[in-house]
């Protein structure tokens, strides 16, 4: 291997040359001015190259001076980026996972957050509201260990700990025909917002379905409905609300967005119809199991048993 010169040597080289003034440069480095022209000398005479004209009044490169100096500053660049992944290499990896979740079961997911944090040995959870296709994208993209989130599931991901979240109420506008009522069915909405991983109880009575039950069902994974769909498919059903004030649609919620979402432009209409749900469950990358990301799924499968 040959040897090169010094990276001190061409770090005051390219000072100086930025600079065309070895004084300067040498108050940047912290040096003194003889040690920089020193560094500079001893860099000419291993390159067999003058890299500088100097005389009383100023400092002038040299053609081969100019020539070198981009080759010079990418060394640098180069030496540095070196020492910067060193350093980062040399800090152990702080164990933990990062947990992709709807904001809608943000609760469940703080609670499993904690109930790693005084495990043995502690696992450390970051969490990253998102909604669905967010949580779609962390996924298949490795930006986050797993997700918690609504059906459909995205396709080659494992899935465990699903869990239901009753819809009880018709979120409309202030100004909807709807907003006085006592109650009301889905059939009798405008448009809807469907949020994803809407779907009936499977042995609950419905009302009897109109011919637009089919549309519903390929919007909402088998909501049994006859309605009227909004274009919206709605991810996140607390940010949706308001495109409901907007006049885009109704939507229907469950009573946890009753009770956190106060505003005067919205209306929530307990519904008639019975059994309706959202469901959601823990969503992985089944090429990724690591021993905490299967920490986290024990985490949740314990929160639903208790």
């Amino acid at each position: 291997m040959v040897d090169g010169p010094p990276l001190r040597d061409i770090g005051c080289f390219a000072l100086v040359a930025r600079r065309l003034s070895f004084s300067r440069a040498a108050a940047e480095l912290g040096m003194s001015q003889p040690a920089v022209s020193q560094a500079v000398a001893r860099l000419e005479r291993t390159l067999g190259l003058r890299l500088f004209i100097r005389t009383s009044r100023e400092v002038a490169l040299t053609d081969a001076g100019r020539g070198l100096l981009p080759h010079a500053e990418a060394v640098l660049d180069q030496a540095a980026a070196f020492a910067a992944e060193a350093a980062r290499l040399a800090v152990p990896a702080a164990p933990g996972i990062r947990l992709a979740y709807a904001p809608l079961v943000g609760g469940f997911a703080a609670r499993m957050a904690r109930r790693l944090a005084v495990r043995k040995p502690p696992v450390d959870v970051e969490l990253r509201p998102a909604g669905w296709q967010a949580a779609t994208h962390e996924l298949t993209h490795g930006l986050s260990s797993a997700a918690l989130m609504s059906i459909p599931f995205p396709p080659g991901h494992a899935s465990a700990a699903r869990f239901h979240v009753p819809v009880t109420h018709l979120a409309v506008a202030t100004a909807d025909r709807l907003a006085t009522a006592a109650r009301v069915w889905l059939a009798q909405a405008g448009p809807l917002l469907v949020p994803r991983g809407l779907q009936p109880s499977p042995v609950a009575g419905r009302r009897p379905a109109t011919r637009q039950a089919d549309a519903v069902q390929r919007r909402s994974d088998a909501l049994d409905a006859g309605v009227r769909l909004a274009p919206e498919a709605v991810d996140d059903p607390l940010a949706a609300v308001d495109l409901v004030a907007a006049g885009r649609g109704a939507l229907p919620v469950p009573q946890l967005v009753v009770e956190t979402v106060r505003r005067p432009d919205v209306r929530f209409v307990p519904l008639a119809d019975p059994g309706l749900r959202l469901t959601f469950g823990l969503v992985w990358r089944p090429d990724r199991p690591t021993e905490d990301l299967m920490a986290l799924v024990q985490a949740a499968q314990d929160g639903l048993r208790r």
